[in-house]
């Protein structure tokens, strides 16, 4: 049974959307900054993609992001690029004027220009400071690239211009939020329906919840349980997208470790060890990774397996949803099978119900 007085879980969401032509996620971060009689912070966010190059699986990306502030200085959403959205986009778009990434081949080289560089500095000299740090100088070639090397010509980083309309995608990530975040979704959620946003065709809402109650071993041992289970029948009851990317089941790995005799008898300090010795990976159904590290800020489990949408009763249904199973994991109920799925995973009637209509016929 659902605990009426029980405080909602800690929970953040990124939902992934699309600029209408002509407009960026700048605009909503700006939209969302008025609303509030805020600010807009320009930041570098981190991104990666696959490599064609040999001998380098990824790129690792600085993209423009935008941070929303309140007026007294407390983030209230950030708008930023997700390079998975493409359909739609015109690939020869010409940049936009202050448009940029970076890239590197190395992430811990990224972070150097986050701390070191402007993200508000033109295109052309925003990674000086770099150069600066490495004792060489920027040099320029041709498309308004700019890349810096050390004093041994090995390469540190590159910035180009942002061609093919990236300027449209927009991840808005919302803080965590401690009570019902119903009213701010949906505040966050018209500003962006005012604007023309739409739901791009390979999105997702990402959903993250707190960690803090998931530090046991007993506890992960059985969410990874349910989910290794579960997770098939979770995904086609909240109808994932199939044009979705990067996701995928459990690694078996993992699995394995959760209903391990040593797993289940340490504390939590070996049980993190063993965690990150068994490599969770981000790109998953379901990401242990934030957890196993324990990143400063971002201690958290995520869920990735729900559509994109802009309708705020099935982005908190569907996270109402996940909630019951991470209570469900750190309590004591036997494990819900068959026409019980739902049965025994703390829901109200009504979520019950609705989710017992979306089992498989």
């Amino acid at each position: 049974m659902a605990d009426p007085t029980r405080r909602p879980w800690k929970t953040g969401f990124e939902i992934e959307l699309m600029a209408p032509r002509g407009l960026s996620r700048r605009d909503l971060a700006a939209r969302i900054a008025n609303r509030v009689g805020g600010r807009v912070h320009t930041v570098f966010y981190p991104q990666s993609e696959p490599s064609l190059v040999p001998g380098m699986p990824v790129f690792e990306n600085l993209v423009l992001g935008f941070e929303v502030l309140s007026a007294a200085g407390e983030r209230v959403a950030l708008c930023v690029d997700d390079l998975t959205l493409r359909d739609g986009l015109d690939p020869q778009a010409a940049p936009l004027p202050g448009w940029m990434r970076i890239l590197s081949d190395d992430a811990r080289l990224l972070a150097l220009v986050t701390e070191h560089c402007d993200p508000d500095a033109d295109t052309g000299n925003v990674l000086t400071p770099i150069a600066t740090l490495f004792g060489t100088r920027l040099e320029h070639t041709e498309g308004g690239i700019a890349k810096v090397v050390d004093r041994a010509a090995r390469s540190i980083a590159m910035v180009a211009p942002l061609p093919g309309e990236r300027e449209r995608p927009c991840e808005l990530i919302t803080p965590p939020y401690e009570r019902d975040p119903g009213s701010a979704l949906a505040a966050l959620l018209e500003d962006a329906r005012a604007l023309g946003f739409t739901v791009p065709a390979e999105a997702a809402v990402h959903v993250h919840f707190d960690a803090a109650p998931l530090r046991s071993a007993r506890t992960l041992s059985r969410l990874v349980t349910f989910l290794a289970r579960h997770g098939d029948e979770l995904r086609h009851r909240v109808g994932t997208n199939p044009r979705c990317v990067r996701l995928g089941p459990i690694a078996d790995t993992l699995v394995d470790l959760a209903s391990s005799k040593a797993f289940l008898a340490a504390d939590w300090d070996k049980a993190r060890a063993m965690l990150i010795e068994a490599k969770p990976t981000k790109y998953a159904d379901f990401n242990f990774l934030n957890l196993a590290h324990e990143l400063p800020g971002k201690t958290t489990f995520e869920a990735r397996i729900f559509p994109g949408s802009m309708d705020l009763d099935e982005i908190l249904r569907n996270a109402r949803l996940m909630e019951s199973v991470l209570g469900w994991a750190a309590g004591d109920d036997a494990e819900p099978g068959g026409d019980r799925f739902c049965g025994s995973l703390g829901l109200s009637a009504a979520d019950r119900a609705f989710w017992e209509d979306r089992a498989d016929p």
